[in-house]
This record gives C-alpha cells, sequence and structure tokens, in this order.
C-alpha cells in the first residue's frame, strides 16, 4: 500500500526555496489543490519579499468552533515575521492567511526546515484543533473516573458510554462527517464515507477486514477499526439518522495511542488522512483489475489470431458445409 505524506509537499518546495540563502525575489501567484477540496494560495500581493499564504478549508466554521484560530496563534505566533490574518483580515475566498515576511527570517538550517515544515502541514494544524479538544477532555474523564488497572486499555470490556458527552462533528466533505467523542477510557472517531459506485462498497468491505486481520496477526498495538454500512453507530445514534447510502468506520484510539504529546500529535497526523487514503486506494484497486482485465483479453486475442486457419478468399467462397458437416461446391 502507498502511505500519503501529511505534508503538502508543493508548499514545502515554495517554502523551501524561499527560506535559502541564495534565494531570488520572485512575483509569485500559485493555487494548489490538496485532499478534502482544502485549497492553498501562494502570493506576493504587495512585495516580491512578502508572501502570502492563504488556505481554504470546507469544514473552516467547525474547525474554528474547536479552537482552530487559537491552535494557529499557537503553532505559528511565536514568528515575529509572521502575521496571522483570519475573518474579513484574510485573503477573500479564503479562511485564514499567513503573511510571511521574508527578509526578516533570521533563522538557523534546523529552525528554518522546521518552519517550513509546519508551514506545509498547515492542514494538519487547522484539523488538530478537534482532536486535540477531544484529547484534553479524555484526560479529564480519566482522572475523573480511572479505567480498571487490570483492563488498562478497556478493549475486553463493555465501553463506559458517557452519554452525556459533547460529540465534536466536522462537516467536511458535503454529506461525509467526522465525529470525535472521548470517553474515560478511549477516543472515538468516526468517518462516515459515501460510495458512489456498488462496486467500491465490495472493495471497501475486503479493505476494512484487511485492517482487523492485520491487527489480529501482527500488529496488535494498533486502533481497534470497525465498519458498519447503512447501520449507524451507537455514539453517534442521537445526532446522526439511519441513511442506506452511507458507511460508517470507527477508529477507536486507546490510552497507548494518547499517552504523551507526541503520540497524539502523531495519531492525529495518521487518522486525518484516512479518508483520502481509502478512496485513494479503492480507486487503485480498480484501476489495477481494469489493467489486467485488458492484458487478460489481449492476450486471448493473440491466441485467437494464431489458432485462425489462413484460407484464401477464392477456397473460403468456393468451399461450404452443409449443417450437418458435408462439404460442397459453389459453382
Amino acid at each position: 500500500m502507498l502511505h500519503l505524506e501529511p505534508q503538502n509537499l508543493l508548499v514545502q518546495e515554495v517554502f523551501a526555496n524561499a527560506f535559502s540563502s541564495d534565494y531570488e525575489e520572485t512575483s509569485l501567484d500559485r493555487i494548489l489543490t490538496d485532499f478534502d477540496f482544502t485549497t492553498y494560495h501562494i502570493s506576493t500581493p504587495e512585495s516580491k519579499d512578502k508572501i502570502l499564504f492563504s488556505i481554504g478549508i470546507k469544514c473552516w466554521n467547525d474547525l474554528d468552533r474547536y479552537g482552530a484560530s487559537q491552535l494557529l496563534k499557537e503553532k505559528y505566533g511565536n514568528y515575529p515575521f509572521i502575521q496571522i490574518l483570519n475573518g474579513s483580515a484574510c485573503e477573500p475566498g479564503y479562511d485564514v492567511s499567513l503573511y510571511i515576511s521574508i527578509k526578516e527570517v533570521s533563522l538557523d538550517d534546523e529552525a528554518k526546515n522546521e518552519l517550513v515544515n509546519e508551514l506545509s502541514l498547515l492542514k494538519r494544524n487547522c484539523f488538530a484543533a478537534p482532536f486535540l479538544k477531544a484529547f484534553k477532555r479524555y484526560e479529564t474523564l480519566a482522572k475523573e473516573s480511572p479505567v480498571d488497572p487490570n483492563n488498562l486499555y478497556g478493549e475486553d470490556s463493555i465501553a463506559n458510554s458517557n452519554n452525556n458527552e459533547e460529540v465534536l462533528r466536522l462537516d467536511y466533505r458535503g454529506s461525509e462527517s467526522i465525529f470525535i467523542k472521548p470517553s474515560n477510557d478511549r477516543v472515538t472517531v468516526i468517518f462516515s464515507t459515501v460510495f458512489s459506485d456498488e462496486t467500491d462498497k465490495i472493495f471497501s468491505k475486503v479493505f476494512l477486514q484487511e485492517f482487523s486481520d492485520a491487527r489480529k496477526r501482527s500488529i496488535q498495538k494498533a486502533p481497534q477499526v470497525i465498519n458498519s454500512h447503512r447501520e449507524v453507530p451507537l455514539e453517534i445514534k442521537g445526532i446522526e439518522s439511519q441513511t442506506d447510502d452511507k458507511t460508517y468506520i470507527t477508529f477507536v484510539l486507546f490510552p497507548r495511542h494518547l499517552s504523551n504529546s507526541d503520540v497524539q500529535w502523531n495519531s492525529i497526523t495518521q487518522i486525518q488522512l484516512f479518508r483520502s487514503y481509502f478512496h485513494y486506494h479503492i480507486k487503485i484497486v480498480k484501476c489495477y483489475l481494469h489493467q489486467r482485465m485488458r492484458f487478460r483479453v489481449q492476450s486471448f486475442t493473440k491466441i485467437l489470431n494464431r489458432a485462425r486457419r489462413e484460407v484464401d478468399d477464392d477456397d473460403l467462397r468456393a468451399e461450404r458445409k452443409t449443417a450437418s458437416g458435408r462439404r460442397f461446391d459453389v459453382k
């Protein structure tokens, strides 16, 4: 399987070049499109030494409600040469902008590489806000009602329902959503997705079954993955109505996936890419099957061509057969 990189490689390339010592100032006006209808705009509207980096996310209002703006200030606010613009101050048509003065950048090479990486992870940092909020609530609930020490990860017990807990919802792709629900022993992340083709549902079942089988065979520390077609998971039955065209994929993050800040950020980085990763591999499987089918048809065609008897046109017209196989000549 192909691993999708969390950072945008084109954004990374642009800023790595801009922060290099031999950078020649030039006008920029680039529009980049990422997964989940995310759009970037890198431009130099006023002068060549100041770059305006804007991002548009379909579910920005949901992310901002859960603290995305504050998180971006924590990530980029410590750099004096970066101005964070949001609301009416950001670039029209986008949700948040970073105004970066290239001339004022005075960092060593390691710090520059770190900043380039953080800029290329701008979408990840925006999507991290609701996850971090859920993780903090999980830590609070775990202190208020600790889990059984004999069943630390809660995998073999009935989950604490925490029915009164808020479910964080991101409507990130039209009719598709992400639901995040914290409890005292886990954080549940649910993706709802819609397949345009019935065959995609079949491929998805095989693909998701492999997640469960791999966890049983060798990767026992991986999150639990639960797949359900049409039936709404219990965690979101109160806020999601049942439909016939939706599939729900549930990830259960246990304490080992939330043990410290680095592990939490790694969990966020991997899980926020799941929908793109999932549908990408379904399309790749269909592409591979189509290639194999075309190759097989071409092979059969070659065999048939080799088996065809070479007959002259005159002989073909002169010789005929009856239904019983008797030969007769046409004169």
